[in-house]
């Protein structure tokens, strides 16, 4: 049996709408769309999620900006109003935590709220609580694939929180437990740069090799690390690294 034509005289509203190129009424109730900001300091990661997600006829995902740093994503996220911020948790300037800070009245508004959903290669404890402390709807790594990282945007942006499969029963299990307190009050003394520093320390890396991770200077770790170890009350990086060991932040 053949296909009916364009002109064919039963077609109905719909069909005649996409005819003309008009937007049917099911086009309008029922598209899924979303504005996205991607915030990260990796261009090529953020080239790859762009055409991963940005294909808006396809996924329903508008990118309106990008950002690399806390300063840049404050700028752009307040410039461009977004439903939903994909967020690394670090980033020059002071790590996601500092950007939910500072966006924080976004969040709460309650006309157009901005959510948050960090979207991470790290699963640490640390930076998962941080950030969902901090005002992140959800939390998944960059393991996601573009599929379900579509859904999970749509998801936070309705108002769910979200967690990557492997995460979710351990952030339930960090929030409702009784036996150990989600705030640990030495970590709590350091800032977000400074707990960066810290955990690369820990693993083993060399000033000059923090310092071109984190896009910093040298002479700036020094200070960090010098920070650390007295607000710490620690001698040296090996007590550190032994201290950050204890904590699980390697």
């Amino acid at each position: 049996m053949s296909e009916p034509s364009e002109a064919n005289p039963s077609t109905g509203p719909a069909e005649a709408a996409e005819a003309t190129g008009a937007a049917s009424p099911a086009d309008a109730a029922g598209q899924r769309h979303v504005r996205v900001v991607l915030v990260d300091d990796h261009r090529m990661f953020r080239t790859g999620v762009q055409a991963e997600i940005g294909q808006t006829e396809q996924t329903g995902v508008e990118v309106v900006g990008e950002a690399a740093d806390v300063d840049q994503a404050v700028t752009v996220i307040t410039a461009t109003r977004p439903e939903v911020v994909l967020l690394d948790v670090h980033l020059p300037g002071g790590g996601g935590v500092e950007v939910l800070r500072r966006c924080a009245p976004l969040m709460g508004d309650t006309e157009q709220p901005v959510r948050f959903l960090a979207l991470s290669v790290s699963d640490a404890a640390e930076d998962v609580i941080g950030v969902i402390r901090g005002g992140a709807r959800g939390y998944v790594t960059k393991t996601i694939t573009g599929t379900d990282l579509v859904d999970s945007i749509f998801r936070v942006q309705e108002g769910d929180a979200v967690f990557s499969p492997r995460l979710a029963g351990f952030v339930l299990d960090a929030f409702a437990s009784t036996d150990a307190p989600p705030v640990d009050e030495d970590l709590d003394r350091l800032t977000q740069r400074e707990r960066e520093v810290l955990r690369l320390i820990a693993r083993g890396y060399a000033y000059k090799e923090i310092a071109k991770q984190l896009f910093i200077s040298v002479k700036t770790v020094e200070s960090h690390v010098s920070a650390v170890l007295r607000k710490l009350q620690l001698s040296n990086r090996h007590e550190l690294t032994r201290w950050a060991t204890a904590r699980r932040l390697v």
